[in-house]
């Protein structure tokens, strides 16, 4: 792709971004799409081997970018662990966001719920073993 053809990168929202290694980036992109309201903004082509380098999402304000391993480039994939992806949400917008992750195939982890702290709080994993939290006011 020519310097003329190559779309700009968008800015990141947010001071903070997280950025996933995930095995299938593109399919990756596409669940949370319907599992969490993420819209695309930038992605890199596809290659010959259905991976592709970077994709930047938005979800509920925020970016969230993500890539495919590329193990010949010493970025070999790595299973999920040790970190939670959390969303503040409103108590008025926690059900149906987490309505709409379980739907499109997240696995409850620990129930939503009144937690100790006062809020509704609630763990998933989704299909690429990424863990996401929600937290909204309880009223």
């Amino acid at each position: 792709m020519s310097d003329e053809t190559q779309q700009a990168m968008p800015t990141p929202t947010g001071g903070l971004n997280a950025y996933l290694q995930v095995d299938g980036a593109i399919k990756a992109a596409e669940f949370y799409g319907r599992a969490f309201d993420a819209t695309e903004v930038y992605a890199v082509p596809a290659d010959e081997q259905g991976r592709t380098m970077h994709i930047h999402l938005h979800v509920n304000g925020s970016s969230l970018m993500l890539g495919d391993a590329y193990p010949e480039h010493g970025h070999p994939h790595e299973p999920a662990q040790g970190y939670v992806l959390q969303l503040h949400l409103s108590h008025d917008d926690i059900d149906s966001w987490w309505q709409r992750a379980v739907d499109a195939g997240c696995e409850v982890t620990v129930p939503l719920q009144v937690m100790f702290w006062g809020d509704r709080w609630g763990q998933l994993r989704d299909p690429f073993g990424v863990v996401w939290a929600m937290n909204a006011p309880a009223s």
